[in-house]
């Protein structure tokens, strides 16, 4: 999954046009993810791809910060072009951003709205086991412990 690179958030930011784009590809929330980006963070947003179209993005808000117990934790947001939903891309994109955090001994947490059953499912799937309640938006904080021995 290529991190964004300049080019490309200067695209989804004018609303130029790559090759290499979905149709469908950007959706609101992959513009609204240039707002997180830094040249070269690995925490970044990066673009998930399939027989070399962009047909969404997946990334963390921000490296790593220590929660109130001190762990270190990330947000990660993903999403996908309606066109290849249900056919397990999101799942796998996010089990593959989730080695990542494993190796770096990082626990990770996801705001999902409680009527998105694909997304809550996924998260399920991966591990996803506490739910710290709500956000100021009503999404819930589903968290994912750090995996130990994994990565």
């Amino acid at each position: 999954m290529p991190l964004w690179d300049a080019a490309m958030v200067q695209a989804l930011r004018s609303g130029d046009r790559l090759e290499g784009w979905h149709p469908s590809f950007p959706r609101d929330d992959d513009v609204d993810a240039t707002s997180v980006w830094r040249e070269n963070d690995p925490w970044g947003p990066r673009s998930i791809v399939v027989d070399g179209l962009v047909v969404g993005s997946i990334g963390f808000f921000g490296p790593p910060e220590p929660a109130a117990d001190g762990v270190p934790e990330v947000e990660i947001g993903y999403g996908l072009v309606d066109e290849v939903r249900g056919q397990g891309i999101g799942t796998r994109a996010v089990l593959w951003s989730l080695t990542h955090c494993d190796r770096e001994g990082v626990r990770v947490r996801a705001s999902i709205a409680p009527d998105n059953a694909a997304s809550l499912a996924l998260a399920a799937k991966a591990g996803f086991t506490e739910v710290r309640g709500t956000n100021d938006t009503g999404e819930l904080v589903m968290v994912r412990p750090v995996a130990v021995g994994r990565g």
